[in-house]
């Protein structure tokens, strides 16, 4: 349909129908099913009338091929105009073959990854009915208190954040699917790393680093922007109206739909930023955002807001404009189905293909954080031990990946893995301790408003799995120890006041760190964990977040030298949860912590730096950094400096390796970081193989905002470092003059 159609058609509709296409609502009220709808927020009975019903623009979580061909017959039979439902869904880590969580996606490194995992994912929705998806989330994450920070896949890191983001939107795009960039802005920043919370900070602050992903991902034609929960400095980012209209729409020149996360529009009393639901509508309506999510604030209000003010139906119009226009560029007037198609559904929708890309993609993104006399990789001729609470565990795939997948019995065990690694006669398997006291385990599930279960004699039982795991272990030569935090301690509402290994699995480690025995530690989590009080006891720790469908294969993989592991942190692991938030490119103090003395900006009783710092990540592979050489230590506005470095793999293992680049301003008209990612390349190298990688330094490299606010670089001296890591590199030192 034209533009000119599309504007007909608006002035073809009531008031009614126009506000209706500015509400998101669940499928439950088309038929009686509930299998399908993920609920995110506080359920409340909109109380939408049987003749409003099939005005409603959008649908939130449907997916099947099926489900979504009936809601949507049902709807266009009674629509007036025939204007089809858009249907949207969190499809996070992979609508059924279900990836690794998105943290760790992040810690490959490699866009060609991130790339196919988005288009699987993407694809896979597409053919079961899904046309928008509430991804890629781009928030800067700095605290791993916050639940949220398995989304995110560049972490701590805005240069990172914002190449990835380019990415799956364009990915994305590619496949014929909508994008929606999510949380505008700056949730990852919430205090204390709780969910729902404030953000408060200085606007050169969130333009040097929280905003550059939006707008990378604005600059790759994303379709929608969905708006945080959060306030920011003081006013809820769903009314925010220089954050949605000065910022968003006239700044970063976003002309696409705007939509609230799920009833948000109505929290803005809440927050009391709105004294009413009137006046919540009102604002959020003033700072232009189009969806009002699963609320009926928009429903209730806009009507009689519009015949107060003529501005207001303006406004609607503009709105319902955007929304129109994003269901045209879909091509739904012509084909309300989009790319639905049963047939492809059935074929492709967790195909064997797809299985296993995800098995290579996730086994690629592991991330080895010790292997001490190189234990790892594992023969398959030693007697194995598997233990933990993770030996047999299903829920390896993260919160996000329940709302379509229900197929968990399909999901790839640690055991089933290692199973096919070795003779069945060298493994034995006990369960230990479960992931959680049954106790602390209800309290989980009380907190997140989920039944509690009881256990008839819970203590007798867990004795005699505890000891079974001991004797198991005494007659093995190695044990393989599967351990870390429940999938729904992380994810949206999952903040932690402590990030630590539990008690009950703690204590499990420590009486087999008494045999002798060496212990790999595989660690399942959905954020970066405090492992300090554990990492000595351990031969090799391998972090593996919630690996998804084919975790177990992925991770027997690296274990067994199969796969020769290559991932690197995108977020620091702290010392102990005090420390957070932490992140490698902060700034510089008056009173440094390497300063001995009291009265320095440290701990009393930890060291300020990160336990494994942001780019780390070991391989079985050695590689050595040497002869770091610029082809000038002068730089001009429009000159640019050619670095080079030798880097070897000095081991008879082929591997790769991401080679990263920082960059410090030594001196600044602000305090500037002690040093940034400007640049990184993942390589190959073969046994002994020896390269010069190279990258080049330009003037936007040493770009920042001043305190103007105005985006420079500045003369002066920097720093230029390279290695395997944020901590070790090499470094030289070069100047820009005017």
């Amino acid at each position: 349909m034209i533009q000119e159609k599309i504007i007909d058609l608006l002035n073809s509709m009531t008031l009614d129908e126009k506000i209706g296409q500015l509400i998101q609502i669940t499928p439950q009220l088309y038929y009686d099913d509930t299998s399908s709808t993920a609920e995110t927020g506080p359920i409340e009975k909109l109380g939408i009338s049987e003749e409003h019903l099939y005005n409603i623009g959008s649908i939130l979580n449907c997916g099947g091929a099926e489900k979504v061909k009936k809601v949507q017959d049902i709807f266009l039979s009674k629509n007036r105009l025939h204007i089809p439902l858009l249907f949207m869904a969190d499809v996070i880590n992979g609508f059924k073959t279900i990836f690794q969580i998105p943290l760790l996606q992040g810690c490959s490194w490699d866009l060609n990854l991130i790339q196919k995992c988005a288009e699987i994912s993407a694809k896979e929705a597409a053919f079961s009915g899904i046309q928008v998806n509430f991804s890629p989330m781009v928030d800067l994450v700095r605290d791993s208190r916050w639940g949220r920070v398995l989304e995110s896949t560049g972490g701590e890191d805005p240069y990172l954040g914002s190449i990835y983001a380019k990415t799956i939107v364009e990915t994305y795009k590619s496949c014929g699917i909508a994008s929606c960039v999510k949380h505008f802005a700056a949730y990852g920043a919430s205090q204390s790393g709780r969910d729902y919370n404030t953000v408060d900070m200085s606007e050169r602050e969130f333009r040097e680093y929280y905003l550059p992903s939006y707008k990378s991902a604005i600059e790759a034609n994303c379709d929608l922007v969905m708006t945080a929960f959060n306030i920011l400095n003081g006013i809820p980012c769903s009314s925010n109206k220089y954050l949605m209209y000065d910022i968003l729409r006239n700044e970063l020149k976003f002309n696409g739909v705007v939509i609230s996360d799920y009833s948000a529009i109505k929290e803005t009393i809440n927050h009391g930023y709105a004294k009413d639901s009137k006046d919540a509508a009102l604002k959020s309506l003033n700072a232009t955002v189009d969806i009002d999510m699963m609320s009926n604030v928009y429903y209730n209000n806009l009507k009689n807001l519009a015949f107060q003010d003529t501005n207001i139906e303006k406004l609607i119009d503009n709105a319902v404009l955007r929304v129109l226009t994003l269901k045209n560029n879909l091509g739904l007037f012509e084909n309300p189905y989009g790319q639905l198609d049963i047939e492809k559904e059935k074929s492709y929708v967790m195909s064997s293909e797809n299985l296993e890309i995800a098995r290579k993609t996730t086994a690629n993104t592991l991330v080895l954080l010790e292997n001490k006399n190189n234990i790892l990789p594992l023969n398959n001729n030693s007697k194995i031990a598997l233990i933990g609470p993770y030996a047999e565990n299903k829920g390896i795939s993260g919160i996000w990946s329940t709302i379509f997948y229900k197929e968990i019995e399909k999901t790839i065990t640690l055991k089933e893995g290692i199973e096919k690694k070795v003779n069945v006669d060298n493994l034995q398997i006990a369960r230990g301790c479960h992931i959680l006291k049954t106790s602390e385990f209800n309290n989980l599930l009380s907190s997140i408003g989920e039944s509690c279960i009881t256990i008839q004699n819970d203590d007798e039982m867990e004795r005699q799995e505890f000891e079974k795991a001991i004797n198991v272990a005494k007659n093995s030569d190695i044990i393989i120890l599967a351990i870390g935090e429940h999938y729904k301690q992380s994810g949206e509402g999952g903040s932690r006041s402590t990030i630590e290994l539990p008690d009950i699995q703690l204590n499990l480690l420590n009486e087999l760190y008494k045999l002798g025995k060496p212990i790999v530690a595989v660690l399942f989590s959905g954020r970066p964990l405090a492992v300090k009080n554990f990492v000595d006891k351990v031969s090799a720790l391998l972090w593996v977040g919630f690996p998804g469908i084919q975790g177990g294969n992925s991770i027997a993989d690296v274990l067994f030298g199969d796969v020769n592991p290559c991932g690197k942190l995108n977020m620091s692991f702290p010392q102990s949860t005090g420390q957070c938030p932490i992140y490698y490119n902060h700034y510089s103090t008056g009173r440094p912590h390497t300063y001995n003395t009291r009265y320095a900006s440290r701990f009393l009783d930890i060291p300020t730096y990160s336990y494994y710092p942001f780019g780390y990540g070991l391989s079985y592979s050695n590689f050595e950094y040497s002869n770091l050489v610029l082809s000038s230590d002068i730089i001009t506005e429009n000159s640019t400096i050619d670095l080079s470095i030798n880097v070897k793999n000095n081991s008879n293992v082929p591997g790769y390796e991401v080679v990263q680049l920082y960059i410090q301003d030594l001196v600044g008209s602000v305090v500037r970081p002690v040093k940034e990612l400007k640049g990184f390349k993942k390589v190959f190298f073969n046994a002994f193989e020896e390269k010069i990688i190279s990258f080049s330094i330009n003037n936007d490299m040493l770009k920042f905002y001043n305190h103007n606010l105005k985006f420079v670089s500045e003369a002066g001296d920097f720093k230029v470092f390279v290695g395997s890591n944020s901590r070790d590199n090499l470094w030289k030192v070069f100047s820009k003059i005017d």
